[in-house]
């Protein structure tokens, strides 16, 4: 049979992590290229040799999207297999439309091929959408399970937005490791609220790496999702959080309803901020999904560190970036702590600068709100800029960082944190008695 020509469609994750699961010195294939979307930036690098394999020893070459029908055309692709997450069950369609128009095949692959197995237990902590409360689902579990006496490590979805062969497999202990990865905002907001927990977090590209090493200091794996993608490990436990802020999205977003399909527990999150008939619906469409899962009722609540700072003032408020921007999400948890204290929130859009400006007319639905983006240094510093050209009294800043470790802001910082109720804590509690994870 003749070796087939395929690229991979990604967004610097899940495109890889397929690639060295399943194309990786397979001699029935030829990886011709991958192409980026998502994450600015990303699709200006090469996959290295290094981790690419023997049969690629001059890497592959990563190029934008929008190049994708010549790209087809040109390499004489047979496969393109689609590789990144969170966006509509339509979108992926009309992805598949374009690739089949070209002559190609469009391939999903599934967790068979792509789960690595653990010789340690393994809790997964997946969603439906991006910014449903993935980490601080996470965050419960590991303290619950430290405890009780268990050495957790948490392994991070790929991030990978620098350097590949540096990022090949990391470790974050302390805010020495941040620095030294030279993370991005992004990636700062998933990794510092675990190391602040007092938990080691893995993160980078090899998998099957990143893995064994884990292994070497853990008894129990938490695997963090990123956006909506399923796990990248076989689980002894799977945990899917669905949101009611985006009731219905749970059945119309890729992957999100594979997750919601395969839960072994289905956490539905924020019951406390969303409308009484949006939580029915996402109880409905699990139950009706999946009966079998576990359903739990999640409270999120939102506490802000300096409330005299904000309270009755003019504010610019800032929201975890990803969660606003192609999470759907309008408004977050800094907008709830707004409204809370009777603040006057400005509207960012009319301060925005550079790449910052033009998110506003990529994502129409952003109204007020700035999300904090951050993939490059210029974008930080465009972020920066935005803020302290913000005419208000104050700052809320709702992102899972202290962004004033990271921007000279001139204006008070009032930070806001959210962690799991206490109600669905005691029941993941139960749970993981239930299945021996505690004694």
């Amino acid at each position: 049979m003749a070796m087939k020509n395929v690229i991979i469609m990604g967004a610097g994750g899940r495109d890889f992590h397929n690639f060295l699961m399943h194309f990786k010195d397979n001699s029935a294939y030829n990886v011709v290229a991958f192409t980026a979307t998502q994450i600015p930036g990303i699709e200006k690098r090469k996959f290295p040799a290094s981790l690419a394999g023997r049969l690629y020893k001059k890497g592959i070459p990563i190029y934008p999207e929008e190049k994708l029908p010549q790209l087809i055309r040109k390499l004489k692709v047979d496969d393109v297999v689609f590789a990144y997450s969170d966006v509509s069950h339509e979108y992926v369609m009309h992805k598949a439309s374009l690739v089949l128009s070209c002559g190609a095949n469009f391939v999903l692959l599934g967790p068979k091929d792509t789960m690595l197995k653990s010789k340690k237990k393994v809790i997964s902590v997946c969603a439906v959408r991006t910014g449903a409360g993935k980490s601080q689902t996470t965050r419960a579990i590991a303290k619950m399970l430290k405890k009780h006496g268990e050495k957790v490590a948490i392994i991070r979805h790929s991030m990978p937005y620098g350097n590949l062969e540096k990022q090949a497999v990391q470790r974050f202990a302390n805010y020495k490791d941040l620095k030294k990865n030279k993370v991005t905002i992004e990636e700062r907001e998933e990794y510092e609220p675990h190391i602040n927990a007092g938990f080691v977090v893995y993160a980078g590209v090899d998998y099957e790496k990143i893995l064994r090493k884990a292994e070497k200091e853990s008894n129990v794996i938490i695997f963090d999702g990123g956006n909506n993608d399923f796990s990248f490990f076989k689980s002894d436990l799977y945990i899917v959080v669905a949101d009611p802020h985006r009731a219905g999205h749970e059945l119309a977003y890729h992957p999100g309803e594979t997750n919601l399909r395969m839960a072994d527990a289905v956490i539905i999150n924020k019951v406390d901020s969303a409308r009484r008939e949006d939580i029915k619906t996402v109880i409905r469409n699990a139950k009706n999904t999946n009966p079998k899962a576990k359903i739990i009722l999640a409270k999120s609540p939102v506490t802000v560190d300096s409330p005299e700072l904000i309270k009755n003032k003019k504010v610019i408020v800032i929201e975890d970036g990803p969660t606003i921007t192609h999470g759907g999400m309008p408004y977050g948890a800094g907008t709830i702590a707004a409204r809370r204290y009777n603040c006057g929130i400005i509207d960012a859009r009319k301060h925005a600068v550079g790449s910052i400006k033009e998110l506003y007319k990529k994502y129409p639905h952003l109204k007020k709100e700035l999300p904090a983006m951050g993939y490059s240094t210029r974008q930080t510093k465009e972020l920066q800029e935005t803020i302290n050209r913000a005419k208000c009294d104050a700052v809320i800043d709702a992102t899972p960082v202290n962004l004033s470790r990271i921007l000279k802001v001139n204006k008070p910082i009032a930070n806001v944190s959210y962690e799991l109720g206490e109600e669905a804590s005691r029941q993941l509690h139960s749970l993981l008695k239930k299945l021996k994870f505690i004694k």
